[in-house]
């Protein structure tokens, strides 16, 4: 069933972006697999998937050692700053930079582990008080604040768009944050690697992928709906 799920997710996206006019490499899908076992995002994997995302520092670091080692793993929920230690180089990606303090914790751990971690900033667009990330007034010091740190690299921006039974009402939300792109990258140390658009899930990814996403996450049009409690350790606390 992940196989033919796969399938037509990958055949939606292509349509998506053919729609839009753009190459079909242009968009990655993350599948995310927050709260389901090892077993099942082997499954995924063994049907060509190789990009996986997840909402949690613990799952993150039960999955991570007992799966093919090379998964892309992208940390796509809200972190904790006493997780970032879990996450920092596990992560090809931290996409929920939503505040300079967690920012400025991710570029300590990073420091002290000599590496350069790609992150995104997160901006609550929509303005939804249920939502983390920056809101529209804060979303350029942000990126401000998170460009200045040396050891993260900025790649772009990541939203969540509140629920829509018709993708066309969270629409404006995906363009503003492309248009968001294109106005903050002057204030990047590397303009040319501030092009990602971390936008659109199971229900609007489409409408996503029109606006310029570069990646969607895709959970229960993959996998199901979600099960709770999830289904991993908490991470030993003697992590360095």
């Amino acid at each position: 069933m992940i196989a033919e799920n796969l399938e037509l997710i990958n055949a939606r996206i292509a349509a998506a972006c053919e729609q839009a006019g753009r190459p079909r490499d242009s968009v990655r899908l993350i599948a995310v697999s927050k709260t389901k076992p090892a077993e099942m995002v082997a499954e995924a994997y063994a049907a060509g998937q190789r990009l996986f995302g997840e909402n949690h520092a613990q799952e993150l670091t039960a999955k991570k050692p007992v799966l093919p080692e090379d998964i892309e793993w992208h940390f796509i929920g809200n972190l904790q700053r006493n997780k970032v230690k879990y996450v920092v180089g596990a992560a090809a990606l931290i996409h929920s930079v939503n505040s300079a303090a967690l920012a400025k914790e991710i570029d300590r751990v990073a420091g002290n582990r000599g590496l350069t971690q790609d992150v995104l900033a997160e901006i609550n667009v929509g303005g939804e008080e249920s939502k983390q990330g920056a809101d529209a007034d804060e979303a350029r010091s942000l990126v401000e604040a998170v460009a200045a740190l040396p050891h993260l690299r900025l790649r772009g921006l990541m939203t969540v768009a509140p629920p829509a039974d018709d993708p066309e009402t969270v629409r404006p939300i995906f363009r503003r944050l492309r248009e968001m792109l294109a106005e903050y990258a002057p204030l990047t140390r590397e303009p040319e690697l501030f092009d990602q658009l971390s936008m659109g899930m199971t229900g609007d990814f489409e409408a996503a992928i029109e606006e310029g996403a570069t990646y969607v996450r895709i959970g229960t049009a993959i996998f199901g709906a979600r099960e709770y409690p999830a289904p991993a350790p908490q991470p030993p606390e003697n992590a360095p």
